[in-house]
């Protein structure tokens, strides 16, 4: 059913598309059923005990760790890139072209 037949042809684009176009509006919806549901059942308190003086707020402290672990890895990212470009190139490529001598795995 979803194939059109047994090639690709106009039918299979077409279901294609309309998947691929309502997939993003088809998850956003399940996404916010499930936050719906554990805004109504909680998350993780299924006794109802306030455990808040045990918590670490997120403003202070989790989201300057996140936010520096972020740089920490962009940082690395721009390192690798722009100071180290040639790092996971293959050494062959650094041998200057002999227009005379054919590799070995090259056959006329």
């Amino acid at each position: 059913w979803m194939w059109g037949g047994f090639s690709v042809g106009d039918a299979t684009l077409k279901r294609f598309f309309v998947f691929h176009f309502l997939g993003p509006f088809i998850l956003f919806m399940l996404v916010g059923i499930h936050i719906m549901y554990l805004h109504e059942t909680g998350s993780t308190n299924p006794l109802g005990v306030n455990s808040d003086p045990e918590a670490i707020p997120f403003h202070s402290y989790y989201l300057l760790k996140d936010l520096v672990g972020i740089f920490l890895m962009i940082s690395f990212l721009f390192f690798i890139c722009f100071l180290l470009p040639d790092l996971f190139l293959d050494p062959v490529n650094f041998i200057p072209a002999d227009p005379m001598s054919t590799p070995l795995h090259i056959q006329p």
